[in-house]
């Protein structure tokens, strides 16, 4: 096997290995967790959490659905560490949680130094991403704002 096929695969790899589907069990995980920023992951554990730590609330937040189903959302890019405990104090589950950007249907446009996000689903829409322009950011957060302020105004007529 050539040097690019090889490459190729290892990303593929390494892309299910961090991202990998929608829903992890507690047993079946390596050393990291992968879920994406603004995306939301199931996790299912063998026995009831009592205990639910994370070592960085402003990385991952975890939403308890029931004693064994738990819900990990990115919330910041970052690597943090989430404990859960049982009624025990035994651990069953003590794992780093990586949290990256969500690559699929983004485009990336550089000018110079400058960079903005875009989400593409078909059309190509300006979206907030932490490392673009300042510029375009705060543009985009400040429409995106307006937007929803608009929406709540209507929604109380």
């Amino acid at each position: 096997m050539t040097t690019r096929p090889r490459r190729i695969l290892s990303l593929l790899a390494l892309i299910t290995l961090v991202f990998g589907a929608g829903s992890v069990r507690a047993a079946d995980t390596g050393n990291i967790i992968g879920v994406a920023v603004d995306h939301a992951r199931i996790l299912e554990i063998d026995r009831p959490a009592a205990t639910v730590i994370v070592g960085n609330p402003a990385i991952v937040d975890i939403e308890v659905l029931s004693s064994e189903r738990l819900v990990l959302t990115g919330k910041n890019y970052g690597i943090t560490n989430v404990v859960i405990l049982d009624a025990s104090g035994d651990t069953i589950l003590d794992e780093q949680v990586a949290v990256q950007t969500f690559e699929a249907s983004t485009v990336r446009v550089y000018r110079q130094a400058n960079r903005l996000t875009y989400a593409c689903a078909p059309k190509c829409e300006p979206t907030v991403t932490i490392g673009d322009n300042s510029d375009g950011f705060l543009q985009a957060t400040q429409q995106y704002q307006t937007r929803q302020q608009m929406a709540a105004d209507a929604a109380r007529r």
